[in-house]
């Protein structure tokens, strides 16, 4: 798993948010677009592509999709 994949499949979860702005050090709260289905919807992208269980508190204490890329590799 490399982090440019994470990044496309964390992407994947927005409908609205051009994929070009996230990257690694985005502080992914920032974005319009993040509430709680959002964060439902990287659980279940964690879950389903990666078979890695994240919690809601996980995410809540990352601030950037490295922090979550890295939770992720953490629990491989």
């Amino acid at each position: 798993m490399s982090i440019e994949q994470f990044i496309i499949d964390f992407a994947s979860c927005f409908e609205d948010t051009d994929s070009s702005e996230i990257t690694s050090s985005l502080n992914f709260k920032d974005l319009d677009e993040w509430d709680s289905l959002t964060t439902l919807a990287v659980i279940g992208m964690c879950k389903k592509v990666y078979q890695v269980t994240v919690t809601g508190t996980e995410v809540r204490e990352a601030n950037t999709i490295e922090d979550l890329y890295n939770l992720v590799l953490s629990k491989k």
